[in-house]
């Protein structure tokens, strides 16, 4: 199992951020952290057999938390769950949040992998976006995770930028091949509904979208363009693309997201963190996934008593849906088909007890006409061109 915890904290939030998070004041701070270890206590007394091959704090901005909370978290983790000898446990990290001394005690805490959030090494591009750091602020970061013993080392990066070209794109990536990360997270800017970005930009996004010619972000042909420019300097830089927005040096492939994409049950803590989990009964699987409620002060006044059981559920989830067998066969295929390497039929057959072409025969017919996907030894997989489409073709999935 995996496990997920969110850190809603930010100094402040960046311009085109959706992500359930704010500016919270060191009371809320502490009392969030307190909840954070009840929630995990509640889960840790119902699921004392569990063990953890990973865990993910995320964010928000989770190296803004106090260093003494980062580190009450990690240690009621380790209190109440088995920790796999060779789990991978990151955490984000935002230049200009942490001290070189953080860096060290992350590292004392258990945490053995760091995902900073640099976007673009333009400075005008990082102002634009509402980052609250510069370039070289980023490289101290990086610099300081290093030293510190950090040897597994993401960095995210942003395409499809307002007024972004493959000119200021290569100087971000150059920059970057420079450092030598294990992993690379390259995606494109989605402009979302709620954010300052939508205002300024939604009327632009739209005509993108349409593949219409536009003002001020990238038209289609210009976004696809960026796309393949990153692909093309990750490969010629001995990164492997595995998913589609991740490339990562051999052995490094980002194990907590991996599970995502391969349904590996995970528990999510902290406001808005969704579940999927998975039980046996009468000799069938059955898989539920939920999310917990998304108002702090709701989070903050909910009693984690007693222990967590399936019939009862946890006192935090606002949602608790359990996944008809139709679904989990869609998500087998729409998560599984974002990996480069695809799914097998022997996977499908294995978890569902019935062939794949029994489901998804003319559908795959049709997408293998087309180009799209790849039958190969037993294994399916999108083509580079399924890849360039690949929300038209994983929607054809959906049952």
């Amino acid at each position: 199992m995996e496990l997920y915890i969110h850190i809603p904290f930010c100094v402040r939030k960046c311009l085109y951020c959706d992500f359930l998070s704010g500016a919270y004041d060191k009371d809320t701070r502490d009392k969030y952290t307190n909840k954070i270890i009840e929630e995990i206590e509640y889960f840790g007394r119902g699921m004392q057999s569990a063990s953890l091959s990973s865990v993910y704090i995320g964010g928000g901005t989770p190296s803004w938390l106090e260093l003494s909370s980062m580190d009450s978290i990690c240690e009621a983790v380790y209190d109440n769950f088995r920790v796999d000898d060779d789990a991978e446990i990151t955490i984000e990290c935002n230049p200009g949040t942490a001290t070189k001394d953080a860096f060290k005690k992350y590292r004392d805490m258990g945490i053995n992998r760091m995902s900073i959030g640099l976007q673009s090494a333009n400075d005008e591009e990082l102002k634009l976006l509402g980052r609250i750091h510069d370039f070289n602020q980023f490289l101290r970061t990086y610099e300081y995770a290093r030293e510190a013993g950090f040897f597994d080392v993401s960095v995210d990066i942003m395409t499809g930028l307002p007024y972004q070209d493959k000119k200021k794109l290569y100087y971000t990536l150059m920059k970057v091949g420079q450092l030598k990360p294990e992993h690379v997270s390259a995606y494109s800017l989605m402009i979302e509904e709620g954010t300052p970005f939508y205002d300024m930009y939604n009327f632009d996004s739209v005509k993108q979208q349409a593949g219409m010619p536009t003002e001020i972000l990238p038209d289609e042909d210009k976004a696809y363009g960026l796309t393949k420019l990153t692909e093309e300097f990750l490969s010629d830089h001995g990164y492997h693309k595995y998913e589609i927005s991740n490339f990562a040096k051999e052995g490094f492939e980002g194990k907590h997201n991996t599970g995502y994409w391969k349904r590996v049950p995970y528990l999510g803590v902290g406001i808005g963190a969704a579940s999927f989990l998975r039980y046996i009964r009468g000799g069938q699987k059955e898989e539920i996934r939920t999310k917990n409620i998304s108002d702090i002060e709701s989070y903050l006044s909910t009693a984690f008593d007693g222990e967590y059981d399936r019939s009862y559920g946890s006192p935090a989830w606002e949602e608790n849906d359990i996944i008809s067998r139709k679904d989990a066969m869609a998500e087998f295929m729409y998560l599984g088909l974002r990996m480069t390497e695809g799914i097998t039929r022997d996977e499908f057959e294995s978890f569902f007890g019935i062939t794949i072409e029994s489901v998804y025969g003319p559908v795959i017919k049709e997408l293998v006409s087309n180009g799209l996907i790849l039958l190969s030894g037993g294994r399916i997989a999108l083509t580079e061109l399924g890849m360039d489409v690949s929300n038209r073709v994983l929607a054809k999935f959906l049952l």
